[in-house]
């Protein structure tokens, strides 16, 4: 009997890490997609991967909404010519996943070449089979 409940548990505790696993490999997926679209301005893949509720915490203060990021970026006024992601840990709770990470980036927002270098919380929520962006902050690194 105590064999039995001991794979039993087993089973189920692999089964938990297996499922938490995934979704870490989506939510990283899902990071990757964002990185890219923001150097592309690709409003259509920042519509599936930004939620309607968003928070956009820049570095500076400012904070933006689905709408005015998307169209910071589609009109070039934030425009990312590289983005570097380092450091990167991701930490899945139920439907949530807490996402940290450093980030180095060249840019040319509103024609000015420049540098930024971040750190980064990012909060994404599953919605369904999608892991949807909820909120960002970041603060320079001194």
């Amino acid at each position: 009997m105590k064999y039995l409940v001991s794979c039993l548990l087993g089973m189920i505790i692999c089964q938990f890490s297996f499922a938490q696993s995934k979704d870490s490999v989506a939510v990283v997926r899902a990071v990757e997609s964002f990185r890219k679209a923001l150097i592309d301005a690709d409003k259509t893949t920042l519509d599936l991967l930004l939620s309607n509720k968003l928070s956009y915490g820049h570095s500076g203060g400012k904070i933006d909404t689905k709408t005015s990021l998307e169209d910071a970026l589609t009109s070039g006024v934030s425009d990312f010519i590289t983005i570097e992601i380092t450091d990167q840990t991701v930490q899945i709770i139920g439907k949530n996943a807490i996402v940290r990470h450093k980030l180095f980036a060249t840019i040319n927002d509103n024609a000015k070449p420049g540098e930024v270098k971040l750190s980064v919380l990012l909060v994404w929520q599953k919605n369904g089979h999608q892991w949807k962006l909820i909120a960002r902050q970041a603060v320079k690194n001194l």
